[in-house]
């Protein structure tokens, strides 16, 4: 009876563990076909999965260049008014070129500082000059007696681009004369609330002016060059009929008319980096550029009035950058050029 019993379980047990060694297989089977499957072996272990940046390709790469590669790379364009253009070069008694070469509709003179700039560096895209004595920004924008706006001067292929341009939208032929004849139409100081208004419309044209270089040339660094001051900053005689007072005074209408551009520029530059544009705008303080050589000087880089007795009129070179004037001009741009904003320029390789 024992052994029957006995031999009815055993039976049982073995049966027992063939079908746990047959779930086993069947339960090794199944987690292999799982982890065979790499979609499902990932849910289950977390596996890193391809990206999407490896299953597309990739935008095209990109470099750092320095930033006078980045203002030399393409073309150089010369715009703005007779502080570009340079007048007050001359330097013969009668108002007469002095041999290097001037245009008669424009005053574009061979020393402007242009000159010294295409000099310093090369420019594969080539170079030209454009600018205008008497320019405002709205001839700038618009043209004037049949010339092309100086903005349809620059391309998309222009990468640096000089400016100077304010100074006749502010009135400072006019401010001068009327100073230099305060004796017979009132104070020199009388002018402030003209100057404000003028001051006021060229914080509204100026950006206008940018904003139309920047569209058309929008890898080009653009480089807009402040006015120097014409006086001493701490005169001790009068200059023609200006006296000390009205020097400095004048010296501070100078100062903000250059706010004014130095805010534009800030203001234009600040947009291409939000737009993520490669250009730049850059604002060049030349507010002291002439320190110690101001107009009254004993080598001044600035001329005073220079007075035409045969036509019984002001030269055009009055009160405007004589030739080393220009030279200071030039150490400031090509300077800026090397030097750069501030921050890298990014181009495709």
């Amino acid at each position: 009876m024992s052994d029957g019993g006995g031999g009815a379980s055993g039976r049982v047990a073995r049966r027992q563990v063939t079908v746990g060694v047959v779930l086993l297989a069947a339960l090794g089977l199944l987690v292999a076909g799982v982890f065979a499957v790499p979609s499902w072996r990932c849910e289950l272990t977390g596996c890193e999965k391809p990206s999407r940046s490896k299953e597309r390709p990739s935008g095209p790469a990109t470099r750092t260049i320095s930033p006078q590669a980045a203002a030399t790379r393409g073309g150089y364009v010369a715009l703005g008014d007779s502080y570009s253009a340079g007048v007050g070069v001359q330097t013969d008694g009668d108002g007469d070129d002095d041999g290097k070469g001037a245009d008669e509709e424009c005053l574009r003179h061979a020393a402007a500082f242009y000159h010294d700039v295409t000099r310093a560096f090369r420019f594969p895209g080539g170079s030209s000059f454009w600018a205008c004595s008497g320019a405002t920004t709205t001839e700038v924008l618009k043209g004037k007696d049949g010339r092309l706006p100086q903005t349809d001067r620059v391309s998309a292929k222009t990468s640096l681009v000089t400016l100077s341009i304010g100074g006749n939208d502010a009135g400072f032929t006019k401010v001068l004369t009327r100073c230099l004849a305060e004796v017979l139409m009132g104070s020199c100081r009388g002018q402030g609330d003209e100057i404000a208004e003028r001051l006021d419309e060229l914080a509204k044209s100026l950006p206008e002016v940018i904003g139309r270089i920047t569209a058309r040339a929008p890898n080009a660094r653009v480089l807009v060059v402040g006015y120097p001051r014409m006086f001493s900053d701490d005169p001790k005689d009068g200059v023609a009929t200006i006296s000390e007072d009205d020097q400095r005074w004048l010296n501070e209408r100078t100062r903000e008319v250059d706010n004014v551009i130095k805010q534009s520029a800030r203001n234009a530059d600040r947009k291409l980096v939000k737009a993520g544009k490669r250009g730049s705008v850059e604002f060049i303080d030349a507010y002291n550029a002439f320190d110690g050589h101001e107009t009254g000087t004993s080598q001044p880089y600035v001329n005073g009035l220079k007075f035409n007795l045969r036509a019984l009129s002001a030269e055009s070179r009055s009160f405007h950058p004589t030739e080393k004037g220009h030279r200071a001009l030039a150490r400031l741009v090509t300077k800026q050029i090397k030097e750069g904003p501030g921050r890298p320029f990014v181009v495709k390789s």
